[in-house]
């Protein structure tokens, strides 16, 4: 085990102390971008490039950008990447709707994403309200 370099307590390493997985939220967006994946593999193959694809990435953005917002060292940084999640699962939440009102997403798979993302966004918008009532 190789040990960061810089004092205990020093700007870097050691002030690290955002866990994504203990987070509710980030929890909550990787159960949606595994359901979106499995519920989207019976999208018609000209939707691949298209719908398909546009709402797998809004899903997996979500989770991806708690966990890079995790990983920031300023409250700042982790606030923005927080509000991206936001915005993507604002996106996700659209494409879904979207996909059962064209036929692709079937009813049963509309409401347990919708589950997710009824969950996420109010989550996401309690987490960046406690990071903005943080003293600087």
């Amino acid at each position: 085990h190789v040990r960061p370099r810089g004092k205990p307590g020093a700007y870097g390493w050691a002030t690290m102390s955002r866990n994504h997985e203990k987070l509710r939220v980030f929890q909550v967006a990787d159960s949606l971008a595994l359901r979106v994946y499995r519920h989207t593999t019976s999208f018609p193959a000209a939707e691949r490039f298209g719908l398909q694809s546009q709402l797998r990435r809004a899903a997996v953005s979500v989770a991806t950008n708690i966990v890079e917002g995790c990983a920031r060292r300023s409250r700042a940084d982790y606030g923005r990447f927080i509000d991206i999640a936001l915005g993507s699962a604002t996106e996700t939440d659209y494409l879904l709707d979207l996909s059962r009102r064209l036929g692709m997403l079937s009813p049963a798979a509309y409401v347990e994403c919708r589950n997710c993302t009824n969950q996420l966004l109010p989550g996401l918008q309690k987490v960046l309200q406690s990071i903005e009532t943080l003293a600087p």
